[in-house]
Formats: C-alpha cells, structure tokens, sequence
C-alpha cells in the first residue's frame, strides 16, 4: 500500500519527474500462496476461477454469468458482496473453471449444452445468446482477486490488454478488419454470422517463492485468447477446427461443448505488489492525464494571477481612498463597491432553498475530499472491489450533522424564522430527488431483469439508512446552528434598499453566470473524459492521485473565478451576491451536463430506449450533485471576500 502513496504525493507535491506509471501499484488484499498437492503444506493448491456480471459498451444493462446459459457451478458460491459491489450491480460467483496449481491441461471440457430449435425455452435461450453477442457483451473473469485479461496488439505495436472478452462475434464477407473479437482471416459469406467463443486458452504466470521468505508461489498475471471451436461429437477433443457459428432457424438441434487449455509459466520478475502493472501499463492515459494537470495549472496560475492583481493593487488602492475620505462634500464622490455597504448584507430572496443547497452542498464537499483523499492513499482501489462507492455512501449518511448546522446558521443569519421547515428540507429535498431518480433507474433494470438491479431488501436498508442515521444527524446539526447566534456582518444594513444602476450587457446576472463555469470546467473536462470511460466504457480507473490533485484544482479555481466575477458586480454597484456567487460557480454543473450530452452521441454506441433512459437517469444525479458542490464552494468563497473588504474600510 506504501508504493500506491508515491504518485498521491508525488501529484500533490508536483514531483514530475520519473515515469509515472513506475511510481505506484494497486493495493489489492492479502496475498495467497499456492503450490503443488503433493506437498501436503498449508498453500493452497486449487485454484478458483470466478466470474463477474456481463455488461456492453452498447446497452447499460449488464446481466449475470447465468442469464446467457453459460456453464454454472453446481456447487455455486457468493462471495459476500460490500455495499458498493451491489450498487454498482457486481454479481461475482464462482464457475465451473477449476484448476490444479501447475498442472498444465489441453482442451479439457467444462459442459455441453444443446438447444432444440423446435422448443420455444430453446430458441429464446439462444436468441438472447445472440443478442448479446450483436451488443457485444463481455465477460469479466477473477483468479485470485486478479482481473482474467484479453491482450492483443494495438497501434504501434503495443500491447493492449483489456480486463475482458466478448462472448463470441459478427463477421461477414467484407470483414478486413478485426470485428472486435474475430480474427482478421475469418470471414463468412453470410451478412452478421455470429461465432460463439466457446474455448479459451488460458496462461496462469506465477512468482516463486525460493529465495524468498514466504512458501510457495503467488499468482502474479492470468491472460487469454478466446477462440471458436466446432467440436466434433465424439471424443477425444482437440479443441482444433472450424470455428462454432450459431445457426438460425426453428427447427433442427445447436450443440456446443466448452473447452480450456491452461498452462502455467514461472516469471520471477514481476512481484506479487506490481502484477497490475502490465494491465495499466497498456493503457495510455498517462501522458494525457499530465497534459490535463497542466492545463488546468495554467488556467488557476492565470486565475491567481487576476485575483492578486485585484486584491494586491486595485483593492489596495480602494481601501485607501475610501479611508482617507473625511469630508461630506468627498464622501459624495464615493463610487464603486463602497456605495453598496448598506444594502450587501441584505438577506437574499428565496433564502430557505440557498441555505438548503448550501448545507447539502457542505456535506457533499467533505464527502468527496475524504473520499478522494482515502484513495489517493490506496485504501479504495479498483482491486477492493465497491470499496469507494461503499466509503462515499457511508461518509454521506455519517455527515448529515454538517449539513444541518451550514444550512440552519445560514438560514438563521438571513433572518429566517421557519426552522422546522428548513431542516426538513435539508434532510429531504435533495436526496429525496436523487432516491426517486435512483428508484425509476432500479425500476427499468428490474423490468429487464438486469444484474444491477438493486435487489428489495438492499433499497430497504439504503432508506433506513438514509431516514434512520441521515436524518436525524441533520435534526442534531440544526438545532446545535439555531442554538448559535446569527453570523455578525462588518457594516449594518439599511432598512430602505438601494436601486441598483443599469447595468451594461457583461454585468448583467446571466452572462455573468455563463462565463462563471467556463473555466472551472476547463480544468476538469480532460479528467471526465476518463471517468465517463470507467463509467461507462467499462474501463479501469485507477489514477487517483491525478483525481485528488485536479480536485484541488478545481477548487481554486472555482473560488477564484467566483470571486472575480463577485467583486466586478459590486464595482457596478449591484449589491445581489448571494445567489449570483452560488449559480456562477454551480453552473460547471450545466456544462458537465453539455458534455455528458456530446460523449453518448459522439463517444457511445448506446443503443434502445432503455439504455438511453438509464444514461441520462444517472447522468442527471451526477450533475445535481456537481451543481450543489460546486456551489457551495463558490458562494462560501466570495461570502469570505465580501466580509474581508467591507470589514477593512470605514464607514461612517
């Protein structure tokens, strides 16, 4: 776990120098030792194979090992399943794939099925199988808590090795190309004849332990090749021959048998701490991730570079002027963000809703940094599987006394009066919007009868959660922020309201708001790219350092920005802050939204209704949650300027 800090800290001490990649490694669990049976020692010598749900870069649903007729595991075993895995809709099991550690074995059989086209249960078996091949469903295999991968050469080359393999493929007559998972010499005079992958050739590759001060081997790599096979119908098998296409038809009989070969290869170079390292490795996000890191640099070290100007010169130089005015006949000449001493302090319209969205926001914000910062230092990797989802939701439950106290102080200091009304809202609104969104998705995939349908009893203990520890943590928090007194302002505030001048095109409220988000999400539109893969495309993520570090980012930047734009409205001597400071910075929210939006047409080959509906379901969650977080930190930066610069300079 030690090695996996190096790039956490190294991001955040902006140590760029080295190859990345050889900084850290992810941490999984404890390791095991295997050996030969005839030792009789305390290794083990049996070897699990498991399997995971069976998800597609084209449809959102993913469904279980058994839902497509796979073998199955007579004596099937559950691993026990955290929070996270089950809202994430991991379904691991174990398979009827069995191996003796160093036992090397050719075309051994796993089962046989055989469908009669004549038989409805059949051919429906057999037309979701596929389907699912057309859609281009996945398996996802583990051995020993380690991802089974597919490699094969990619550009230049380089090996790409993906934590996956199609379940069979499409090839037709004027197939010149890989048609992801066939090989480039199988064609098909046929349009779309699908091939069923029905044999895997397996490489285990382990670490010896000689030398070494623990006994036996440990499993350090699994790969391998899918392949077609038409086995004949008589043993013995060689797993050699025409490959196995899936006929059409309703009547006659489909046949097939599965297969493996395994063999085992001893490799001392890689250790047991770095054997994901040729998984990450292969995948070239490195490079870009830096390239992300210093865009955003540049665009806070410009930020920073306006905000000091502002702060050091221009307000520096107000400060002055307006404290050396004695006279009435100079203090007529006052101009700018002085003028407004008297009415910015007024209570916001809609004051209830701001200080709900900025006690929920608060929760949210230190939810995200403890979360991040705990995988930065590798106690949430990929390889502890829904261990940071399980982590969020937990830190969410436990902080509701946070959000409480922010939005009942808030409340309180802009003179509200209903404090029943507005804890139950803190406590309700926002994640009453996000269970029923969260319901209607679960509810689609329960109808499909899909694997990440969260199962009843799941949701139950979620609302209880939520109803029994979220919300009365709230209640605690509000009563502890109606207990303390109001926040004390620098300047009083006059009964009768300014009239704010007319204000030009810029200085209006929305193309202020507009230009607010642009550059916060300028820091992390590189970084989401790579999320909504993880999401979405199903791909490893893993650079969590890089994460943390943009994540700081983001909040410089999106207190800069917002206090920028802050202190050029009261120079205009337009007094309304409060909601402006909050929907500047949360409209990043909007154009995440745009973004999202731009990646399933242009990105994604997501295909039905269903699919579309679920995409924009949980897209619209993560944008509610952006558009609270980003938010809050927005306004609570520009309320510490507006307090700083009216509590140096005198007014009479």
């Amino acid at each position: 776990m030690a090695t996996n800090n190096c790039l956490c800290l190294s991001s955040l001490l902006l140590l760029l120098a080295g190859h990345p990649g050889l900084c850290f490694y992810l941490p999984g669990l404890a390791p095991v030792n295997f050996c030969n049976p005839e030792k009789g020692s305390s290794c083990q010598s049996q070897i699990q194979l498991f399997v995971n749900r069976l998800d597609s870069v084209e449809s959102v649903i993913p469904y279980e090992y058994d839902a497509f007729d796979f073998c199955i595991d007579k004596d099937e075993k559950r691993p026990s399943e955290n929070l996270g895995q089950v809202l994430f809709g991991e379904r691991i099991e174990s398979s009827p794939y069995k191996f003796t550690f160093k036992k090397n074995e050719i075309c051994a059989t796993v089962c046989s099925k055989s469908y009669d086209l004549s038989k409805d249960g059949d051919r429906s078996k057999l037309t979701f199988l596929k389907k699912g091949i057309m859609q281009l469903y996945q398996h996802h295999w583990i051995v020993d808590n380690m991802p089974v991968t597919w490699c094969f050469p990619g550009e230049e080359n380089h090996q790409f090795c993906i934590p996956g393999f199609p379940i069979g493929c499409a090839a037709g007559p004027d197939s010149q190309e890989n048609v992801y998972g066939c090989p480039k010499n199988l064609k098909s005079n046929k349009e779309n004849t699908l091939y069923l992958f029905n044999h895997v050739d397996l490489t285990i590759t382990y670490h010896d332990g000689d030398g070494e001060n623990w006994e036996g081997a440990r499993l350090v790599a699994a790969k391998l090749v899918p392949k077609s096979v038409k086995h004949p119908s008589k043993e013995p098998l060689t797993c050699v021959g025409p490959p196995m296409e899936i006929i059409d038809g309703k009547t006659g009989k489909f046949d097939v048998t599965y297969t493996y070969s395994i063999k085992f290869e001893k490799d001392n170079s890689i250790k047991w701490v770095s054997r994901w390292d040729y998984i990450l490795d292969s995948m070239p996000q490195t490079n870009i991730q830096w390239f992300s890191i210093t865009n955003s640099l540049v665009i806070v070290l410009f930020l920073s570079g306006m905000v000091a100007m502002i702060m050091l010169r221009t307000l520096h130089r107000d400060i002055a002027r307006y404290n050396q005015i004695d006279s009435s006949e100079d203090a007529q000449d006052e101009f700018g963000w002085k003028l407004v001493h008297g009415d910015i302090f007024r209570p916001p319209k809609k004051g209830m809703l701001l200080s709900v969205f900025l006690g929920q926001g608060t929760q949210i914000f230190i939810m995200t940094f403890i979360t991040l910062f705990l995988a930065c230092l590798g106690f949430l990797s990929p390889a502890n599987r829904g261990a940071l989802m399980t982590c969020a939701v937990v830190l969410w439950v436990l902080l509701g006394t946070p959000a409480g106290y922010v939005s009942a102080r808030m409340y309180k200091t802009f003179g509200g009066e209903k404090w029943k009304t507005n804890v139950l809202l803190t406590a309700l609104l926002c994640p009453g919007i996000v269970f029923v969104d969260f319901f209607l998705m679960n509810l689609i995939l329960w109808v499909k009868g899909s694997s990440a349908a969260i199962p009843f009893g799941t949701l139950v203990a979620i609302l209880a959660m939520w109803i029994g520890i979220s919300v009365p943590l709230t209640f605690i928090g509000a009563y502890f922020g109606f207990k303390g007194r109001p926040v004390e302002h620098p300047v009083r505030t006059n009964q009768i309201p300014r009239q704010v001048p007319t204000q030009s095109f810029f200085t209006k409220p929305l193309p202020g708001i507009l230009m607010g988000g642009i550059l916060p999400f300028g820091c992390i539109f590189i970084q989401l790219f790579f999320i909504l893969n993880s999401i979405w495309s199903h791909q490893m993520y893993y650079m969590f350092g890089f994460l943390f570090l943009v994540f700081i980012i983001l909040l410089i930047t999106t207190s800069e920005a917002t206090v920028l734009l802050c202190y050029f409205h009261l120079c205009t001597e337009d007094y309304h802050w409060w909601w402006r400071s909050f929907l500047t910075s949360s409209f990043t929210s909007v154009y995440l939204f745009i973004y999202a939006v731009h990646y399933f047409f242009s990105k994604l080959q997501i295909a039905g209704m269903a699919s579309t509906f679920l995409y924009f379901g949980y897209t619209l969650i993560m944008v509610l949650i952006f558009f609270l977080f980003t938010g809050t930190i927005g306004f609570f930066a520009c309320y510490w300027f507006v307090r700083k610069i009216y509590s140096v300079v005198k007014v009479d």
